[in-house]
């Protein structure tokens, strides 16, 4: 009987998971290393007076994603977790503005496009083509490919080139859309990201055609359902998950990662090591004490981060009427807001919003007669403002609730039963994110495939990257598809 290889996967995220998968199917024997109580990474849950609360990730848009992992065990996905329909995939709500249900029904987008600006129905389908055409190249073909050369940038360059991939997905729409609320409604895609829609590539429109594609869902139970059908997959391929287990330093003997050593002493020895920690920490905390830790968390520190998330998470003992599973609530303004967002040292006073409201779609995330929500402000990262949030999070957190209340759920103060919020100092100090930064580095077009982080390290041969830090970047496909172009590494 031959001995399987020992795999090590630092962090259990969606990355760190959808890995573990796919190499324990693919012959190894991998130990996931979670240096929470709970599995998830981002996709936390938090759990009060009856009320289930995803810290994170609440928009699934390709279950054929996750259905391939399911399907690599031999298992039907249906097993283990319902992905249930979400319609429309997002209200979008502004302050001077009719709100725009975005849906899979291109007779109802066409219509409400012509009673705002009827010459943008033949611009968005022309916007649509051209959305299809980047998915098709961009995430069909490439999506789970590693760029570990130039040689593999310069393969892709011609079709980037052709499909104008310099250009910003704001710059883009507006070749095709006239009316500058539709284009907010196609643009914004980008901030989901972390990506600011006027100067992230245009590639990354093709999250509109992904959406039509597949649809938006959602997991019976919430995000942390998938978490845990996952965990529970992994767990019968004979895989181990460590939780409260954090990991001190990776340990390197003949320029071979050899060992992952934890806080408490544990010592678990590795032919391989993969990591879904943030990219900096791997680096600099994790591998800090040998010369490549240091040269690469240097270079990376220099990169541009996306920006940082401010998230209420609140219980209404009412149902609010009215309210989709996904709103996304667009203040007064959105090229200077965005601008502000990404680039000043200060909070802006106004905030565009997105509002989650998941029992529309599942009912059991609250007691009954209730409701549980959560509601995000993009800001600053700490590099760019270096707000004291200890401060400045429950002032924020009063103009936010008092805002919603004002505009979208009336009588909330008066309905709350429970609420707390999470500011990039938690980003930093619970997830290890560099300069509290929700989505790792910000995807633009310069930090982007071969110029992102690679998915397996250029000198430490046995040392791989998955996660939102590395190709192709944030977001649940984006992260799964990273497990898949790193384990295709990992398994030749």
């Amino acid at each position: 009987m031959t001995l399987r290889k020992r795999a090590v996967v630092i962090g259990a995220g969606f990355g760190g998971l959808a890995l573990a998968i796919r190499l324990q199917a693919g012959g190894y024997q991998v130990t996931v290393l979670e240096k929470r109580d709970k599995p998830g990474g981002r996709a936390y849950v938090y759990e009060d007076q009856g009320f289930t609360f995803d810290a994170g990730p609440t928009v699934i848009t390709d279950p054929s994603a996750l259905e391939e992992l399911f399907a690599l065990a031999g298992r039907p996905m249906a097993d283990y977790v319902e992905l249930l329909p979400v319609t429309p995939f997002y209200r979008l709500c502004w302050e001077d503005a009719p709100p725009f249900d975005y849906l899979n029904d291109q007779a109802a987008l066409e219509r409400q496009i012509g009673e705002r600006n009827p010459g943008d129905v033949e611009g968005y389908r022309q916007f649509l083509a051209y959305s299809r055409a980047v998915f098709e190249e961009g995430y069909v073909k490439l999506g789970t490919v590693p760029f570990l050369t130039i040689r593999d940038m310069v393969a892709a360059g011609p079709q980037l080139a052709k499909l104008q991939a310099w250009r910003s997905v704001y710059s883009m729409v507006s070749r095709f859309i006239k009316d500058e609320h539709l284009r907010q409604a196609f643009s914004f895609h980008s901030l989901l990201v972390g990506g600011n829609p006027f100067e992230t590539s245009s590639i990354y429109t093709l999250i509109h055609a992904l959406e039509r594609q597949w649809g938006v869902w959602f997991p019976r139970g919430g995000t942390g359902a998938l978490v845990q059908g996952m965990v529970r997959l992994f767990e019968d391929l004979g895989g181990t998950l460590e939780l409260n287990a954090e990991v001190a330093r990776v340990e390197v003997h003949d320029g071979r990662v050899s060992a992952v050593r934890l806080e408490d002493g544990r010592v678990f020895n590795a032919d391989a090591l993969a990591s879904n920690a943030d990219v900096v920490h791997t680096y600099e905390r994790l591998l800090g004490h040998e010369p490549r830790g240091v040269s690469q968390a240097k270079s990376l520190k220099s990169k541009r981060f996306s920006m940082s998330l401010f998230v209420i998470y609140f219980g209404l003992n009412k149902v609010p009427d009215n309210l989709q599973h996904h709103t996304v609530c667009f203040g007064p303004r959105y090229r200077e807001l965005i601008n502000e967002i990404f680039k000043h040292d200060a909070l802006a006073d106004d905030f565009s919003l997105y509002l989650h409201a998941p029992c529309v779609t599942d009912p059991s995330l609250a007691p009954p007669g209730c409701s549980a929500h959560y509601v995000l402000a993009p800001v600053p990262h700490l590099g760019n403002a270096p707000i004291d949030w200890t401060v400045e999070g429950p002032r924020y957190r009063d103009r936010i609730l008092e805002y919603l209340e004002e505009h979208y759920i009336p009588g909330l103060r008066k309905n709350l039963v429970t609420s707390r919020f999470f500011t990039p100092l938690d980003f930093r100090d619970e997830l290890n994110a560099h300069l509290g930064s929700a989505f790792s580095l910000e995807p633009i077009l310069t930090q982007s495939a071969w110029f992102r982080p690679h998915n397996r390290d250029a000198v430490l041969p046995n040392l791989y990257l998955v996660g939102a830090g590395t190709h192709p970047g944030a977001g649940v496909p984006g992260v799964v598809g990273s497990a898949k172009a790193t384990a295709k590494l990992m398994l030749e």
